[in-house]
């Protein structure tokens, strides 16, 4: 979903450079070999950098290599040619799996970091009609902004929308040639520094009832079973060290991202953190499904999904409360 801009460069090189990297080798010592892209921010970033700093990949005989991308349709991608094993990705970007491009094997957080910006002056939706819109398309900058336009009874037609990425987006607002945009923190907080009056039009809030905002971790459309009842096991006890250990959890996230404490200390701050048993009653109770139908309806909306689909066909929610088990 968010994305920070100090990964951008590395991300857009891997995306370029990434080789097979598959998962059919293992390690010197009989570990599995898998690959496992993130977003470098606290929602992609703190369970991998649980796992590594607790020994949760080796205690599962797994030998992991993280590679850091800026958004999740860029990891869909890399899913699709083999370069992934695994990846992240935000609400934004459900509608991938949903179009049979990847499968969910685990929600991760709900987010409320998106908010579409706009620059001092401009106070209301409607004041955006006919102006330039810089958005990250495909991703949760994209959906909150479709969100806005809708309860504001306008669509994109109203708008000009211009593609482009996170960090374009921050010099195009500093710059004035944009009037506003669909965006997340903390790339927001980088605006801030630069237009610290800007306008907060909209939020992930202000949906909360309808769509919940899952982030999720993603697998290539036909995974190992018994490599992923690994990792689930994995994501299970880093999701609950971080609940129970939210402090450390933040530590260990900025050590890997090599980024102030602070910095990712406010990042978290915009989202809800759940544990593998809140997870486990929201899958087998229908409240995930009942999230990712609602996503799926705004997608079709917007013209991303030409149909929905049972979220059973993509999302394995079974096999993660399996390794619960």
């Amino acid at each position: 979903m968010k994305k920070y801009l100090a990964a951008t460069g590395a991300a857009a090189l891997l995306a370029l450079s990434l080789t097979a990297c598959g998962s059919s080798d293992d390690s010197a010592d009989g570990a599995k070999k898998i690959t496992f892209g993130y977003i470098g921010d606290f929602n992609g970033t703190s369970l991998l950098a649980i796992a590594d700093k607790q020994g949760l990949w080796k205690k599962e005989g797994l030998d992991v290599d993280t590679k850091v991308f800026t958004d999740g349709p860029t990891q869909i991608q890399a899913l699709g040619a083999g370069d992934l094993d695994y990846g992240y990705i935000g609400p934004g970007a459900i509608w991938l799996p949903a179009s049979g491009k990847a499968k969910i094997i685990a929600v991760d957080t709900l987010g409320g970091a998106d908010r579409v910006i706009a620059q001092p002056g401009i106070t209301s939706m409607a004041d955006l009609k006919g102006k330039k819109i810089g958005v990250p398309e495909g991703t949760s900058g994209d959906m909150i902004l479709g969100l806005a336009l809708k309860k504001a009874g306008m669509t994109k037609d109203d708008v000009q929308i211009v593609p482009m990425d996170a960090s374009t987006i921050v010099t195009a607002f500093d710059t004035g040639k944009i009037d506003a945009a669909g965006i997340y923190y903390p790339t927001i907080d980088t605006i801030k520094q630069k237009v610290p009056d800007l306008v907060e039009l909209a939020q992930d809030s202000d949906f909360k009832d309808d769509f919940g905002f899952p982030t999720a971790f993603v697998s290539q459309e036909d995974p190992d079973e018994a490599t992923t009842a690994k990792v689930d096991k994995v994501l299970r006890e880093a999701m609950d060290y971080r609940a129970a250990h939210t402090d450390d959890a933040i530590a260990d996230t900025a050590d890997m991202l090599k980024l102030p404490l602070d910095t990712v200390k406010a990042d978290a701050s915009h989202d809800q953190l759940l544990t593998s048993s809140q997870l486990d009653t929201m899958t087998q109770n229908g409240t995930v499904n009942t999230w990712l139908t609602a996503l799926q309806g705004f997608f079709k909306d917007a013209g991303q999904l030409t149909s929905t689909a049972d979220p059973s066909t993509f999302y394995l929610g079974d096999d993660f409360v399996a390794a619960g088990k």
